[in-house]
């Protein structure tokens, strides 16, 4: 005879099994503790150079941040690292900053408040924007040092003596706005305590930021792909007064419109990705198509394959009436992107070709999509 079987008992066994069977990713990756010596490191710089930890030696305190490009505490902190590199270096301090994320584990949903993420090459192109006066380190690689160190979010400051022992682990204040002052500065207080041959009064605080990309994140990248493969993409058409209403954009959202032909359909998969990394925020994606209305078929076959899910047009008006519609900046040269300001201001235009990183920027830095802070 079967025994009978309660659903209830089911679900708490299974949900028994897996909570003695997870292991918690912080448990990986332990944080360095106070006292500890500073792990040796060897990694790459923007600079060109290759940084050892010898390569301080001559510093009597040495501060590693560990922080990145695309997190936007760790941007909130970047000029007050930089004050703090300028304020302390005559005093034997030596800052050094290292980004512990690996760039395949990012998903561009991630990136909704950056223009930049965090490859080496884009490290270099802010370090180069903001004019670091301090190594900025690529450890994306292998994560090798960060594994060692532990940092739990970005920024995450470790602060050693002469002697290269931990001597403060923490946040730099305790404000993450950049408008703001901070009440505490754990930081300077941590670092002004060991120039006058004392321990900090509070060797650790609690830190605030993004979660670091440890490698093993990598599969929810790719889960997020999976998901946003299902989603539908369609095309429309649109008249004369519907790229009009369109072009004077009187929504809420910054708006970015892409006119393109099946000749000039190169940067689709780029327009895709930026849709993904800003599509959370007062933003909108549209492409509109100028192809013939008898070509719908194929220009929505071609979306499909692009994954283009965001709202699509063809246009049902001739190219000289849209050029009209446009303006006088537009010569009717295939493809021209626009970024657009509630109200129908446009901020951006390219006509051929863009810059990804331009248009992010151009995005990312207008007060239309709305702030972090």
């Amino acid at each position: 005879m079967k025994k009978p079987f309660y659903p209830l008992t089911a679900l708490v066994l299974l949900f028994c099994s897996l909570l003695f069977s997870f292991k918690p990713i912080a448990d990986d990756h332990p944080t360095l503790a106070i006292g500890a010596q500073a792990p040796d490191f060897s990694l790459p710089g923007v600079d060109g150079k290759t940084y050892t930890l010898s390569s301080f030696k001559s510093s009597p305190i040495l501060m590693i941040v560990f922080t990145c490009d695309h997190c936007p505490t760790a941007q909130a902190y970047e000029d007050r690292v930089i004050q703090i590199a300028k304020d302390y270096k005559d005093k034997g301090v030596a800052v050094v900053a290292i980004m512990p994320n690996d760039p395949k584990a990012i998903r561009l949903d991630e990136l909704g408040y950056t223009d930049l993420s965090d490859s080496f090459d884009e490290m270099k192109i802010r370090a180069a924007q903001k004019h670091f006066n301090f190594p900025y380190l690529y450890d994306g690689a292998t994560q090798s040092v960060s594994h060692t160190y532990g940092p739990i979010a970005t920024p995450h400051v470790f602060i050693f003596n002469k002697d290269r022992k931990l001597c403060y682990s923490g946040r730099i204040d305790d404000v993450e706005k950049p408008s703001k002052t901070p009440h505490v500065q754990d930081t300077r207080n941590a670092l002004d305590a060991l120039l006058a041959g004392k321990m900090p009064a509070e060797p650790t605080t609690k830190v605030f930021g993004c979660s670091i990309k440890w490698a093993e994140k990598a599969n929810w990248k790719e889960k997020a792909e999976v998901e946003w493969a299902k989603e539908p993409v369609t095309v429309d058409t649109l008249n004369a007064k519907g790229i009009g209403k369109l072009l004077a954009n009187k929504t809420d959202s910054l708006l970015v419109i892409h006119f393109w032909s099946t000749a000039s359909n190169a940067q689709l998969g780029d327009l895709v990705d930026i849709d993904h990394m800003y599509r959370r925020r007062d933003f909108q994606m549209v492409s509109i198509c100028i192809d013939p209305i008898s070509e719908t078929q194929q220009v929505t076959a071609l979306l499909k394959e692009r994954r283009a899910s965001f709202p699509n047009y063809i246009a049902d008006v001739d190219k000289s009436r849209l050029e009209a519609l446009v303006g006088s900046k537009w010569q009717g040269v295939l493809p021209v992107t626009l970024v657009i300001e509630p109200g129908g201001k446009i901020v951006f235009q390219k006509q051929e070709k863009f810059d990804p990183i331009e248009l992010k920027k151009a995005i990312v830095n207008d007060p239309a999509i709305g702030r972090y802070y």
